[in-house]
């Protein structure tokens, strides 16, 4: 249902109450999980289907990733106008039911043995585009939810959630699709959103929204505001433009990184799986940090030091060998301090961006965000096929991974990394 009449107050239900103490956070928490669980489970059955059996090259398969990244660049911007319009419940039911049907169909399809690249891709494109929906919902849902003292906490139980899904994601898709098929784990991943969509249509908060019964014309005139709070307030530009740095050339990485493990280093489906799952475990404990060491060292010093090691630690992959276990333990430390140190980063900034930005912003601020920061992906992904093919996977990762290291300089040079242990209160801007 559409927006009502009164304004976000931004004084959420639980006053000073613990978070888990509260239903609808409760709620809200795992559905969350399960929606992030059936988005890191498809992230990896679509590609290691691709890989694996379809035999794509290093071309198709940045292709594929590259159309199932195209949403963040095309829709970011319209779902914040929409999510800052709409009742954030709604939306996430709705993008869960679609993902469970688009990743059903594909089970379906499997089934009759006429899952090819072209359904993939489909697939793909449908499963990226309701997620950029949900994304940018869930994050103005909990700002709908709770105190503004209560972000971090809500952030980090949140983003530690997504770490979980990080942790059983990866491995469950890489093991179903290696050990049965790829319409056993495409269907699993359909079942992850069904579950999301049956909690999250509990919450029982109604939420109250700023008025928005305008004109259709309306809506590019608020994508317009967002745009501009966000380059006029010099933490959120820089946020953008490292994040933007940062997504470009992790995608191109992540292209060549799954070309690299299973034709350079001879992982089996299985063995790639818990290598890329590492990185779950290293979530989870950033997540519980980020909770603790901005409010201590700082948040600008939590920022650039974590960004600046977490990104540099790629460096090291190229220069293994083989498929033995020193090879695999190196990964896995490889994974799980790349986890850490970006989910300490990840929450870390998310509770900037929220603190910053009044309530009547906050979707199309995120969204704004994801466009800048996540749209250059579907580039970066094809960037990464292409060098993989032209220069071989083990240079052009290495050049990729060097790549990452622009988003803490960019960090380091800005106000982002004075930021103290406080965080300034959001700045009021007409047209919320």
């Amino acid at each position: 249902m559409p927006c009502s009449s009164s304004a976000a107050s931004g004084s959420g239900p639980y006053g000073r109450r613990s978070l888990w103490r509260d239903s609808d956070f409760r709620r809200l928490w795992v559905g969350q999980t399960a929606s992030q669980l059936g988005e890191h489970t498809s992230l990896v059955v679509l590609p290691l289907f691709a890989v694996l059996t379809l035999h794509a090259d290093a071309g198709q398969l940045g292709a594929l990733r590259a159309v199932g990244q195209a949403p963040i660049l095309l829709l970011s911007l319209l779902a914040g106008a929409w999510v800052d319009r709409w009742r954030t419940r709604t939306l996430m039911v709705l993008t869960d039911a679609g993902r469970a049907l688009a990743l059903g169909a594909a089970a379906v399809a499997g089934v009759l043995g006429c899952l090819g690249l072209p359904a993939l891709f489909a697939v793909a494109f449908a499963v990226g585009a309701l997620s950029v929906f949900f994304d940018v919902a869930y994050q103005a849902s909990l700002v709908r939810l709770v105190e503004r003292d209560q972000l971090v906490r809500g952030n980090s139980a949140l983003e530690g959630s997504r770490s979980a899904a990080q942790i059983g994601g990866p491995a469950l898709g890489g093991t179903l699709v290696s050990a049965l098929s790829a319409p056993v784990a495409a269907a699993s991943s359909a079942v992850f959103f069904a579950l999301s969509f049956l909690s999250i249509r509990r919450i029982a908060r109604r939420e109250s929204l700023p008025d928005c019964s305008a004109r259709p014309a309306r809506v590019w005139r608020r994508i317009h505001e967002g745009l501009r709070f966000v380059a006029r307030d010099t933490s959120l530009r820089t946020v953008c433009l490292a994040s933007a740095a940062f997504q470009f050339s992790f995608a191109a990485v992540m292209t060549a990184y799954l070309l690299f493990l299973p034709r350079e280093l001879h992982l089996s489906g299985t063995a790639m799986g818990l290598v890329l799952a590492a990185t779950g475990p290293g979530a989870l404990l950033g997540s519980l940090l980020a909770a603790r060491l901005p409010s201590r060292f700082g948040h600008g010093i939590v920022l650039v030091s974590a960004a600046a090691i977490g990104d540099g630690v790629f460096l090291s992959v190229p220069a293994l060998h083989g498929s033995g276990a020193v090879t695999v333990l190196a990964l896995l430390a490889v994974n799980f301090v790349f986890g850490t140190l970006g989910q300490l980063v990840n929450v870390t900034v998310m509770a900037v961006r929220q603190t910053v930005t009044p309530n009547g912003m906050q979707g199309r601020v995120a969204a704004t965000i994801n466009f800048v920061g996540l749209g250059l992906t579907p580039l970066g992904s094809l960037l990464g096929g292409f060098l993989a093919e032209t220069w071989g996977t083990r240079t052009s990762l290495l050049t990729a991974a060097a790549g990452m290291l622009l988003s803490p300089l960019l960090m380091a040079l800005s106000p982002l990394a004075r930021l103290g242990r406080t965080l300034p209160s959001p700045t009021v801007t007409a047209g919320q």
